[in-house]
């Protein structure tokens, strides 16, 4: 099955090797299975990631992603024996679009870049979304709207002197038209705006020592952001919102990884209903749970079956709260799921995988590129 799929794959890409001087093998050296890494980082390839979306808040749908990887850091990478584990990342462009049987499609690129042995990080995005989506409030009957729009991402972050502490900037802007299905907006939507726009600029403080960017195996990552929309920033609203995350893996033993993740967002002023903090869980519909404030926790257990494919099993409790209901009577709301993992680019330390996971009345699946946690 493994040669099959790599003939596959190298016909595809056969006038790509046609350009190379070096012949192009999907099969790794080391232990004859199915291995990208010199297709990503010799020849300059792109790694394809298809999507299919059972997203509950949009439906079921498909998409593809590319992924291309450059820099010194991809081609010290190249030559490497792929053994270690490289804590420096390589520089990754994205490109990629979706839609949904409800309509639902969005294009997206992005770019990842670093400088001077990992001293400097950029990342920036571009989308443009049309998005039919569901809003609940406090009723578990939903409301239909319309979400229509174009993003720019652009962050900018520094290491502090010779720590794993990064600091820096982060700029959001969302151009957006909403409407609800029939005009009548819930009661539970204050300032109701059709067209809005977002600035917001943030304060970044990184903390990072994952030894692998793509699947950790090890090490931790936290951000601290303080947003702050504002009107001279391009919005059209005043907000702010205070957000912090952390995910920390732990080798128990040989082979066998513990993953935990707190994510937790405040927000206070004139913010619009659909950029409300939300519970973010595999297998949880994005936006069903909704307020002011937020709060989402995993623990996940991996295990390395062997080198190439991995195990995981996670479970995850969280709630939203702040305006419509207060933290004591705010609903919560938990999710259990499974997946796997194989490495497809060893020498990046890159996987793709399933995730299937269940909550109350949903049921979801996801295809993964490397660890759910970004």
């Amino acid at each position: 099955m493994t040669a099959a799929l790599a003939a596959v794959i190298a016909t595809v890409f056969s006038a790509a090797q046609a350009e190379e001087k070096e012949p192009l093998s999907f099969i790794d050296s080391t232990d004859g299975q199915l291995d990208m890494s010199d297709f990503l980082l010799k020849h300059k390839g792109a790694l394809p990631v298809p999507v299919v979306i059972t997203e509950p808040a949009v439906g079921y749908g498909v998409g593809l992603g590319l992924l291309f990887f450059s820099g010194p850091i991809a081609e010290q990478a190249a030559n490497s024996t792929g053994n270690e584990r490289n804590r420096i990342p390589p520089n990754v462009t994205a490109l990629g679009g979706l839609y949904t049987r409800n309509g639902t499609w969005a294009a997206a690129a992005a770019h990842f870049h670093t400088w001077d042995d990992d001293r400097y990080r950029y990342l920036g995005a571009v989308a443009k979304v049309d998005a039919h989506l569901d809003y609940f409030g406090l009723t578990s009957e939903p409301r239909a709207y319309t979400l229509r729009g174009d993003a720019l991402l652009q962050q900018f972050l520094l290491r502090l002197g010779n720590s794993r502490w990064y600091g820096g900037v982060r700029y959001v802007f969302f151009d957006s038209t909403s409407s609800f299905t029939g005009g009548n907006v819930p009661d539970s939507v204050s300032k109701f705006e059709r067209n809005q726009r977002i600035g917001a600029g943030s304060l970044i403080l990184d903390y990072d020592s994952r030894d692998n960017i793509f699947y950790p195996g090890s090490g931790s990552l936290a951000e601290f952001e303080a947003q702050f929309a504002r009107i001279g920033f391009g919005g059209t609203q005043n907000y702010d919102v205070y957000a912090a995350r952390g995910f920390k893996w732990f080798p128990l033993m040989h082979a066998l990884i513990l993953g935990l993740r707190v994510e937790t967002k405040f927000s206070t002023g004139d913010i619009p209903f659909y950029a409300q903090p939300y519970v973010d869980l595999r297998g949880v519909q994005k936006g069903r749970y909704q307020d002011r404030n937020a709060i989402s926790t995993e623990v996940e257990l991996r295990w390395d079956v062997t080198p190439r494919w991995s195990l995981l099993g996670f479970t995850g409790l969280g709630k939203a709260y702040g305006r419509l209901e207060s933290f004591s009577q705010a609903q919560n709301v938990t999710s259990v799921g499974a997946g796997f993992r194989y490495l497809i680019a060893r020498k990046l330390g890159v996987s793709i995988g399933i995730d299937v996971a269940h909550s109350k009345d949903q049921n979801a699946f996801y295809i993964q590129v490397g660890s759910a946690w970004r």
